[in-house]
């Protein structure tokens, strides 16, 4: 690759796009009339596929009972803190203490367990969505090659509607999953 090339490559926040956009430039005006092209809306599949779906409903089951615990723990702090402040002027200086230190503590424990809880949540998402992705990805290429593309983009700028082709992919990852 000679270096003027790659330079105009660096300049670009997509380096991969780039040279994609060059390979068609390249190809010149034959690529274009023989070439069939397509696009995806990954985000649309993630929030409108029926696995994508599936998949929230497990996450939601899957945390609802660890995401009631720390709701209930968070009232049991708000109660204990605000009888503090109520019971604070009448009562003696070593109950206050030890009712301070006890709020203090479950403040921290609370804090620790919605931080537990965020990084699981995150983890086991990410892992769910990774699931979702690789079946939206051979629900693509089995589209792409029975319908004979010879590129699909899953990001885009812009995509004329003419092109896109996401709600195939969602009616067969839909079809897929029953």
């Amino acid at each position: 690759m000679s270096l003027k090339l790659k330079s105009a490559l660096r300049s670009f926040k997509n380096p991969g796009l780039a040279i994609v956009g060059c390979a068609l430039l390249w190809a010149g005006p034959s690529f274009s009339q023989d070439s069939k092209i397509g696009f995806v809306n990954t985000e649309r599949i993630l929030r409108e596929s029926a696995p994508a779906k599936a998949s929230q409903q497990k996450l939601e089951q899957e945390f609802a009972k660890r995401e009631k615990g720390l709701q209930e723990t968070a009232a049991k702090l708000k109660e204990a803190s605000s009888k503090l402040e109520r019971d604070a002027a009448v009562m003696p200086e070593s109950e206050r203490s030890k009712r301070q230190r006890e709020a203090a503590e479950l403040e921290r424990d609370l804090q620790r367990r919605q931080r537990e809880f965020r990084e699981d949540l995150n983890q086991r998402r990410n892992e769910e969505l990774a699931t979702v992705i690789e079946r939206a990805n051979r629900a693509i290429r089995q589209i792409a090659e029975a319908e004979k593309y010879d590129i699909i983009f899953q990001e885009a700028v812009y995509a004329s509607p003419k092109i896109d082709i996401t709600e195939k992919v969602i009616r067969s990852l839909n079809s897929a999953a029953r």
